[in-house]
């Protein structure tokens, strides 16, 4: 399987509900790197997975609604507890959506699979993954 990662960040700010969180309840800033892999089985005629430039776009484009945002001010978030692991399901649906309407063009058309990874600190991270129609 060939993958290509593209990598952007987003800085945002929110709170958690529940005991668990501890002082997370409280409001409070998160920059996270945001890594999207992109895989397919085998490489375009021209050798690529898909377009560096067109993921890297798509990616920023996905990430723009949420960065310098209260995640809690989020019509879509409203009642969710916005957590790394939440945030990386939220990416994927996003792009997955934006390349099922052709933002990658032809190439991403051959897509079989997607990984959204954030990194919310040097010794953490999450990800979501799954298959790409």
């Amino acid at each position: 399987m060939y993958s290509l990662t593209v990598r952007d960040h987003m800085m945002i700010a929110h709170s958690f509900v529940g005991a668990v969180f501890g002082p997370a309840q409280e409001l409070h800033g998160a920059t996270f790197l945001v890594d999207a892999e992109f895989r397919r089985p085998s490489l375009s005629a021209d050798g690529l997975v898909v377009d560096i430039g067109l993921a890297s776009a798509l990616l920023k484009e996905v990430l723009a609604p949420l960065t310098y945002r209260n995640l809690d001010g989020l019509p879509d978030f409203r009642g969710r507890n916005t957590t790394t692991e939440f945030l990386a399901g939220e990416i994927f649906r996003r792009l997955r959506a934006r390349i099922a309407d052709g933002a990658l063009g032809d190439d991403g058309r051959a897509l079989v699979g997607l990984r959204v990874e954030l990194h919310e600190s040097h010794v953490a991270r999450a990800a979501f993954e799954g298959p790409l129609p």
